[in-house]
């Protein structure tokens, strides 16, 4: 090694996240939820619901705590196909995701849809839940296919 090379310092550094993160008020019903095979949104203070809920409206900060059902039922508002999918998706094929407004929510939320096929998927058609055997109230509990 030239004298005016130095060895550059190294240190090993693991990523971790050593909490726990509690669902609370809101997001805890919503899990459960979706073990029972149900989908629930939060309405806000002027009468609209949004999937998933949140603990507070985005717009005034206020809190929200009003959970409402919704169907497992929707449109697909837009959306984008992934037609190779990597080790840590969600499906191991073709799929897309997309932004989903539920038949009683006024807001669409990004999941995923097994269509089969990029050819089968379009802005504005009806998809449904296809729940997994067993359910555990996870957001994987369910994919959407077309309805």
């Amino acid at each position: 090694m030239s004298p005016t090379l130095e060895k550059a310092l190294t240190a090993p550094h693991k990523l971790e996240y050593t909490y726990k993160r509690s669902l609370g008020p809101v997001l805890s019903p919503f899990f459960t939820a979706l073990r029972d095979r149900r989908i629930l949104g939060v309405k806000r203070r002027d009468g609209r619901v949004m999937v998933p809920p949140k603990e507070y409206d985005p717009d005034t900060s206020e809190s929200l705590d009003e959970l409402v059902e919704v169907s497992d039922e929707g449109v697909v508002t837009s959306w984008s196909w992934v037609a190779t999918p990597r080790r840590q998706q969600p499906l191991d094929r073709p799929f897309a995701y997309a932004l989903v407004k539920l038949d009683g929510a006024d807001t669409a939320f990004l999941h995923v849809v097994d269509a089969g096929d990029e050819g089968n998927m379009e802005t504005g058609m009806r998809v449904k839940a296809r729940w997994a055997d067993e359910t555990t109230g996870m957001i994987t509990d369910f994919v959407f296919v077309p309805a």
